[in-house]
């Protein structure tokens, strides 16, 4: 007996008999009230248990010799797709848009519909291979020479080589196409080096006199365009790139457009311990108007530089252990102020009621 009665004077929750109790309204109500709260809050605790979140840490980018993928998604609604160039420049001015590219360029109406579609690999070194410069820019003497003894003379050279009528009908095509309203339709992926340098989309892949025929002067090149996706790498949970869905309209006017990319590299975690390696970025925009004066052609640039640091984010959830912690706080605090507040009311109820009832006696 000894040995029990030591247990029982261990028990923190001493029972009253049931004739003891005394249950009252006032009681009841706060009862209610701290039942709600308590499923608010345990309600509130198990979606943040079942919730991940994101934290993020930042680190020196030790990554060296690896690609940069930029993903390219843009329409041209005033520029027809044969006269369109892309062209990539790393830091040291070497072409690296020839390596593992993939363009392709979408024909569209005036209306936006796609009218045909041209696959290209090698952009860049097709657009400025030595022999068709060279083409083209005896296709342009051919048509700009007045004098007859030249022009024979040219003519019968291009014969020759089999190119001069192919580059005339070019620049006929050319030309009825920006009488139709053609516009181009640019997407793809670009695999370049990890440091500084630029990629733009202009008319630069045309001899300038050829382009001076076709446009007549470098102020009639409408570079009007709509960014639908630019990326530099795969997209994760909350990734926001800020040009996505950018428009830029040219109303009688033209110019070249800078776009200033400060490119994060940046690594996402998900929960299940797999990497998904990206880049994120922030960019500020420039236009620069075009003069008759200017010897420079219009264009689109994207300028990109890297930064020396990486982020990395973290997807973590809530520990089951530290889920019962918070469970035990906040119910077992929402139950002892409810209990007190219960005890509070209680006694200003019968400091209330006891004086009516004693008034009442000596009356």
């Amino acid at each position: 007996m000894g040995v029990k009665q030591a247990i029982k004077s261990l028990d923190a929750f001493p029972r009253a008999e049931e004739h003891l109790l005394q249950k009252t309204q006032s009681g009841a109500l706060v009862s209610i009230v701290g039942l709600v709260i308590m499923a608010a809050l345990f309600i509130h605790e198990l979606t943040y248990y079942l919730t991940t979140y994101t934290v993020h840490q930042m680190s020196v980018d030790l990554k060296r010799g690896e690609t940069l993928p930029i993903h390219i998604n843009m329409t041209f609604p005033s520029l027809p797709c044969d006269v369109l160039s892309v062209d990539a420049i790393d830091m040291s001015g070497k072409h690296e848009v020839d390596l593992d590219t993939n363009i392709w360029k979408l024909r569209l109406n005036s209306h936006g519909h796609i009218i045909g579609t041209e696959y290209l690999s090698d952009l860049v070194e097709k657009e400025h291979a030595a022999d068709k410069h060279d083409i083209v820019l005896g296709v342009a003497h051919l048509l700009y020479d007045d004098e007859k003894e030249h022009h024979d003379d040219s003519n019968k050279k291009f014969q020759a080589l089999g190119f001069d009528q192919e580059a005339e009908n070019m620049i006929k095509k050319v030309k009825q196409a920006l009488v139709n309203g053609e516009g181009c339709r640019v997407y793809g992926v670009l695999d370049v080096q990890r440091v500084a340098g630029n990629f733009h989309i202009s008319v630069h892949g045309l001899n300038i006199n050829v382009a001076q025929m076709i446009f007549g002067g470098a102020t009639h090149v409408n570079v009007s365009h709509m960014i639908h996706d630019l990326s530099f790498g795969p997209k994760y949970p909350g990734l926001h790139n800020p040009l996505d869905g950018t428009v830029r309209i040219l109303h009688d006017t033209s110019g070249t457009f800078k776009y200033y990319i400060k490119i994060v590299p940046t690594e996402y975690r998900y929960i299940s311990k797999e990497v998904l390696p990206t880049n994120q970025f922030s960019v500020t925009e420039y236009f620069s108007p075009m003069n008759e004066f200017d010897r420079t052609w219009p264009a689109v640039y994207f300028l990109y530089d890297l930064s020396p640091i990486t982020v990395t984010i973290k997807e973590e959830c809530q520990s089951f252990l530290h889920f019962i912690t918070r469970l035990c706080a906040v119910l077992g605090g929402t139950f002892a102020l409810t209990g007190m507040l219960d005890r509070w009311m209680y006694r200003l109820l019968e400091g209330l009621t006891k004086p009516s009832a004693r008034g009442g006696v000596y009356r």
